[in-house]
């Protein structure tokens, strides 16, 4: 824990941070400083300053004057720890530090690592300059380092075929122009990336999740691109669009991520939210490209989401539902085996032997075949994996996916209406005017109404269409149609009150209710999006929906919450933003499936973690100023004042 004379150190240095002291620069040789320093406060010896070590106290930093200046706590610590990495990783035999940035209030020093670094450290381009970079990957499984380039893209198969004469262990495939579910299945082993946009004879950015991560992924770019947009990176966030309307005009839509055993599977649909608050952000408007992306989203919308029989059921709903064969490649080793084992008793086989079979097609097995559809299918979710969703997601017309696609219609609507003078015609001459999307937005607002919205609960739910009922999980994507706009007044009042009741914990918003994952789970193992973690796109959609329907209280104090719990990980655990959190006990120690991407590090975090880099950006931007001061004093919620 932090102790009191910690916060009291927070508001003595805030007020006198003009004073002599605060000012003061101190000229530390580099090595041996940070040699020192961590001999005496890295008790534990995991290469960070931690709650967790127990330093002899105070560390001297020796003044030029010939006297010391005395550093006695863990955060004050870290901060000099950070300082030092950073110039040893410039190489630097000796730095000037000044006491203040040492003593940088918590809430700007995170604030501004990630609008200074963390954003930059996550971009990536797949191009002559960022391509060794992302040769060293580590989800190459076979050791060969391979681009898989669209068949329709000529321009980009002569500039890699070029690189590839030009670099040794790295070879460049075209794709066949009609991707199959079976071709897919037959590159899983030789798994690469997938080709983004050339301009300019270089690679158009993006960014990644997380620092160990080279591929874009589908939802978590919106995110990203929202904090882009906040700290004034509007190049860079159009940059991500651009990659995204590359996708669907060559991979057909907007990927999972842009890896090749993605290349049958989506994800959740964002992008006329993010070209739209792109544009609007554009001191000046560039009406070719608004004309550009909206085509491609209107292209996306039609051939992705409403292909009858797919993605789109026969109740005028939609689902997610990725195609594809065989057992999904990318998952760690043994993954699947409580549910193989129970498969392959069923034939009388070896777990091993049985997914041998399987994935040669000597064994048909369509029970089989339709788990994984499911789980496929989840994970185009971008929720992989919930109890919620499990062995059924194929089935379920969910709330996420309708509220993001009735946003969708209602952006159309606008956007033709505002810039295009109520009518757009695509480059394919097909015309489209600002009443034709109201009205599709009215009917999924109708159908939403009548399959998914209980009166008697208040509370919209996923539908599974096969069974003709209901599934009363508990989720904050139940929530989507405050973000969305789609609730009523009237549901709003319902809605709010359960959001409260059911998800908000210490730390800020449950991804699903305890209740519902006791009722639901078929064994102990917890998945990560659900109770008792929280997720930053969660969040972020939540406190937008509650300021737009004018509950700013509530808003608020999810928004401290979450941002108190944030600052307070980073304060007491040098630094680290990871991706996810225990929101029930407000810890970054996190220990599901996957682990916590953003932990792991030496001396200091150089990336954070995409969208929870996003989220803490817009709470700052959100929350009155006043709550900003608490959280530099580590105020705990219940004390905030709400």
């Amino acid at each position: 824990m932090v102790s009191k004379k910690l916060f009291l150190i927070f508001i003595f240095s805030c007020f006198f941070q003009n004073s002599p002291v605060f000012a003061q620069e101190f000229q530390l040789k580099t090595g041996q400083t940070m040699q020192r320093l961590l001999q005496q406060a890295d008790t534990d010896g995991d290469k960070k300053i931690t709650v967790e070590d127990d330093p002899k106290m105070p560390f001297l930093i020796p003044h030029s004057e010939g006297d010391s200046v005395e550093i006695g706590q863990i955060y004050y610590l870290s901060n000099l720890l950070q300082e030092l990495a950073v110039a040893r990783a410039q190489n630097k035999d000796s730095v000037q530090i000044s006491f203040g940035r040492i003593k940088e209030p918590p809430t700007q020093r995170i604030s501004r690592r990630i609008e200074t670094q963390f954003w930059d450290d996550l971009t990536r381009t797949i191009d002559r300059k960022g391509i060794q970079k992302i040769l060293r990957d580590t989800k190459a499984s076979d050791g060969v380092q391979r681009l898989y380039v669209p068949a329709t893209d000529t321009l980009g198969i002569r500039y890699y075929k070029d690189l590839q004469q030009e670099l040794s262990e790295f070879e460049v495939v075209v794709l066949p122009e009609k991707i199959t579910p079976q071709y897919v299945k037959s590159i899983n082993d030789k798994p690469g990336l997938l080709a983004l946009k050339i301009e300019n004879d270089r690679g158009v950015p993006f960014v990644v999740p997380g620092g160990r991560f080279n591929e874009m992924y589908g939802w978590d770019s919106y995110f990203e691109g929202v904090g882009l947009l906040i700290d004034g990176r509007i190049d860079l966030a159009k940059a991500m669009v651009d990659n995204f309307i590359y996708q669907i005009n060559h991979y057909g839509k907007i990927l999972n991520a842009n890896r090749s055993y993605y290349l049958t599977r989506t994800q959740p649909p964002f992008i006329s939210s993010f070209f739209r608050e792109v544009y609007e952000a554009m001191e000046v408007k560039d009406e070719a490209w608004l004309r550009e992306a909206l085509n491609a989203a209107i292209k996306e919308y039609e051939q992705v989401w409403m292909e009858e029989g797919e993605r789109l059921t026969g109740n005028g709903l939609n689902r997610y539902y990725a195609q594809g064969k065989g057992i999904p490649p990318e998952t760690e080793k043994g993954h699947f085996s409580e549910v193989l084992q129970e498969f392959a008793e069923k034939y009388g086989l070896e777990v091993s032997e049985f997914v041998e079979q399987y994935q040669l097609g000597t064994i048909e097995a369509p029970e089989v075949d339709e788990y994984f559809l499911h789980d496929r299918s989840l994970r185009e979710s971008g929720h992989d994996t919930s109890w919620r969703l499990e062995n059924r997601t194929a089935y379920l017309n969910t709330v996420d996916l309708n509220s993001l696609l009735y946003k969708y219609e209602k952006d159309f609507e606008c956007l033709i209406d505002e810039y295009f003078d109520g009518s757009f015609t695509t480059s394919v001459g097909k015309k489209y005017t600002d009443d034709y999307w109201e009205e599709k937005a009215e009917d999924r607002k109708e159908l939403m109404n009548r399959y998914l919205w209980n009166e008697q609960d208040g509370s919209f739910y996923d539908y599974n269409f096969k069974a003709g009922e209901q599934i009363k999980y508990i989720s904050a994507t139940n929530f989507y149609p405050l973000w969305s706009g789609l609730a009523s007044e009237a549901q709003a009042e319902r809605m709010v009150p359960q959001l409260i009741q059911d998800l908000k914990a210490q730390g800020g918003i449950l991804s699903s209710a305890k209740s519902s994952v006791e009722k639901t789970a078929t064994n102990d193992v917890q998945r990560q999006w659900d109770y008792p973690y929280g997720w930053a796109p969660h969040q972020m959609l939540l406190w937008q929906g509650l300021l737009d329907y004018g509950y700013e209280e509530e808003a608020y104090e999810l928004i401290y919450r979450w941002l108190w719990m944030i600052t307070k990980n980073a304060v007491d655990y040098n630094g680290t933003i990871p991706e996810k959190y225990d929101v029930v006990d407000a810890t970054h120690k996190v220990y599901a499936e996957y682990g916590n991407v953003g932990t792991e590090f030496d001396y200091i975090t150089t990336s954070g973690f995409g969208w929870m880099n996003a989220s803490y950006q817009l709470g700052l931007e959100l929350l009155p100023k006043q709550y900003r001061e608490r959280l530099n004093e580590l105020v705990t919620p219940k004390n905030a004042g709400f």
